[in-house]
């Protein structure tokens, strides 16, 4: 059963190990908590959560905008086949990929870019985690989500949003609202 499989997955991921020192006391708390940059690692309900809305399974290619910490990054790569992950602070990127490494995760690929374009070259993928808001759902990302895929992203403005999921299907896109939230702005071409 999936829900158990990524429940374990979860549970096996040290969330201190993905915060600076200053932080690390504080990793069992369920709230989103700076890493550096003007940026944050999210709460863990949330990272869990939105895993969950994805549906990732061992065979899925996953795209993640936004590597941050590395810590979604982490989790989506023990359930999928696949990371491709696009972070536009290669001081964060760096330290995520090292972080990531000395894990022994292989099956991730790294980009610096602006993440509002995603990542063609690589596409079109299964799954699409998006982890910074913009104001609308960029076009790029839908159009790099393959026929029945799935993408969670939060969209909105500053300071509020809400989750979107938003399926293939069919030749059609379906978005579904899930909660609200708050995310860093998703800065780019299609962004803030």
């Amino acid at each position: 059963m999936m829900e158990t499989f990524l429940m374990e997955k979860f549970k096996s991921l040290d969330r201190a190990f993905f915060l600076p020192k200053a932080w690390k006391g504080e990793a069992t708390l369920d709230k989103p908590l700076p890493i550096g940059l003007g940026q944050t690692i999210s709460q863990p309900s949330l990272v869990l959560k939105m895993t969950a809305l994805l549906q990732v399974n061992k065979e899925h290619r996953v795209l993640e905008i936004g590597t941050g910490s590395g810590y979604q990054t982490a989790l989506l790569s023990l359930v999928a086949k696949e990371v491709y992950t696009v972070e536009r602070l290669s001081a964060l990127q760096k330290e995520a990929r090292e972080r990531l490494e000395e894990l022994g995760m292989a099956n991730i690929q790294y980009q610096v870019a602006d993440g509002t374009y995603g990542w063609p070259e690589k596409g079109p993928y299964d799954r699409i985690m998006v982890t910074a808001a913009g104001r609308r759902i960029p076009k790029a990302l839908v159009a790099q989500l393959k026929p029945q895929g799935k993408m969670v992203l939060p969209v909105g403005e500053k300071g509020l949003q809400k989750l979107f999921l938003v399926e293939k299907s069919h030749g059609e896109v379906f978005i579904t609202e899930h909660a609200y939230v708050r995310f860093v702005e998703l800065v780019g071409e299609d962004g803030f």
